[in-house]
């Protein structure tokens, strides 16, 4: 029982780091085609970012390949909800700028 329980915490800890890493992305990108500097927002994310995922890995990982294994196919799910909602977001924006 206590394994599902893990293996369903691994799954929802994936999704949390794939949604802040590629929303985070999503998230720099426009924020640096308005910036100054728009190399600082991008090397800046970056190093957050990973950071960020690299520590939810290695915490949720802790010996077992099988939690590392589902947190990622959460991080790959997460990847594909962020997509899908970014483009929708966009498609709308540029709509109602064009109207």
């Amino acid at each position: 029982m206590n394994d599902v329980i893990y293996m369903i915490l691994a799954l929802i800890t994936g999704l949390v780091l794939g949604t802040f890493f590629f929303g985070g992305l999503w998230w720099t990108v426009r924020k640096a085609v308005q910036a100054r500097i728009p190399a600082l927002w991008f090397a800046g994310s970056l190093i957050i970012r990973l950071s960020v995922t690299m520590v939810g890995f290695y915490l949720i990982g802790a010996g077992s390949w099988q939690r590392l294994l589902v947190c990622v196919v959460g991080f790959a799910l997460a990847r594909m909800l962020v997509i899908r909602y970014t483009k929708n977001r966009d498609e709308k924006m540029i709509q109602q700028q064009k109207e």
